[in-house]
């Protein structure tokens, strides 16, 4: 069993316990441990189905996999069978020994959703205490927390209803990430539904959504009474966010800024271990692309070094656009916002 299953489950602490937001295809051990050396508090797998787990094959190991320093962490699970998930659970808990089971209520992706996973579930309460209460059992004494969305779409907002059956099932912490399953990833964050929600409920609530930096942290810690914060596309650009976050909460003044020297660094470094982790230099880098466009963000001559990226093959390649770029002179208009993650890079 890990050292520590405390972490995250205060109701309000003097600083907001800071969490790394799961995304499908982003969140692995690799990227994870990144963050976490840059101050990230909790951690999450990607979500895994249910029925993925009892088969214990390869490709799900790749998902649950995990590091002594990623502690504390959960797995996070999807599924729409009570008992199915129940199994899950209780397998990956013997099978790898997480610190908490994660439920996923909230996905908005259509091959999730017409399976009655992820945010179909926001649709039917009494099924979502159904899965909530079984694997609860299933996995007792170990906690088991969930995340949800505000709703299906803008006319059925039913995060506090929600969040009231979860609790009553035995959940010990709740996500709430401020989008309808409507919306996906598009327009703003509702902070006030996850202000009420948390103002609801007796158990830790965590807020998710458009946390960009530390002064718009700050601003949702005082408008919602949660208990963490919850930071996704944000870090797939600059996992540097944690602890500028951090230090702001602690009255510190902000870090230094990431160099572009530092952020080439975490670049190659990244790819490194991305390809020992494949074993395989082509299928690794391929796997890494998606990744390269992020860090892009904010870069001068971002939208060349997208196309660079696009093609990259091994770490030489790499090697040879880190020197184009850092000696290049570049075009000031082709620099995007850091904080614009493509929506389809990342499932929140």
């Amino acid at each position: 069993m890990a050292q520590t299953t405390t972490t995250g489950f205060a109701r309000r602490p003097e600083r907001p316990v800071l969490f790394l937001a799961p995304m499908a295809g982003v969140t692995n051990s690799v990227f994870r441990r990144i963050c976490k050396a840059r101050g990230a508090d909790v951690l999450t797998t990607e979500f895994v189905s249910a029925d993925g787990i009892m088969h214990r094959n390869e490709r799900t190991e790749h998902y649950v996999d995990f590091t002594p320093e990623e502690h504390p962490l959960g797995v996070q699970l999807f599924g729409g069978d009570p008992e199915q998930l129940a199994r899950g659970a209780q397998s990956v808990v013997d099978w790898k020994q997480p610190d908490f089971i994660d439920l996923n209520f909230g996905c908005p992706v259509n091959k999730v959703v017409c399976k009655n996973g992820g945010s179909a579930l926001l649709r039917d309460g009494a099924l979502l205490a159904a899965i909530a209460s079984a694997v609860v059992r299933a996995v007792a004494p170990l906690p088991v927390t969930a995340k949800i969305r505000t709703g299906w779409d803008q006319s059925s907002i039913n995060a506090v209803d929600n969040a009231r059956h979860l609790e009553d099932a035995g959940i010990r912490r709740l996500t709430v990430h401020g989008r309808t399953r409507a919306q996906g990833y598009s327009g703003e964050a509702d902070w006030d539904v996850i202000a009420a929600v948390a103002e609801a409920v007796q158990m830790p609530v965590v807020g998710n959504g458009d946390l960009t930096s530390a002064e718009v942290a700050g601003q949702r810690w005082q408008q919602a009474p949660v208990s963490g914060l919850m930071i996704g596309r944000a870090a797939m650009t600059s996992p540097w966010i944690f602890q500028e976050i951090a230090a702001a909460f602690r009255g510190e003044e902000a870090p230094p800024a990431p160099t572009l020297s530092d952020r080439w660094d975490l670049i190659e470094d990244h790819c490194r271990q991305e390809l020992q982790r494949w074993r395989k230099t082509e299928k690794g880098m391929h796997a890494m692309r998606s990744r390269l466009m992020a860090y892009s963000r904010g870069l001068h001559s971002s939208r060349e070094l997208r196309r660079r990226f696009g093609a990259v093959e091994s770490l030489d390649e790499l090697a040879a656009i880190r020197s184009w770029h850092e000696n290049a002179l570049h075009d000031e208009q082709d620099r995007d916002n850091a904080i614009e993650v493509p929506p389809h890079l990342a499932h929140l």
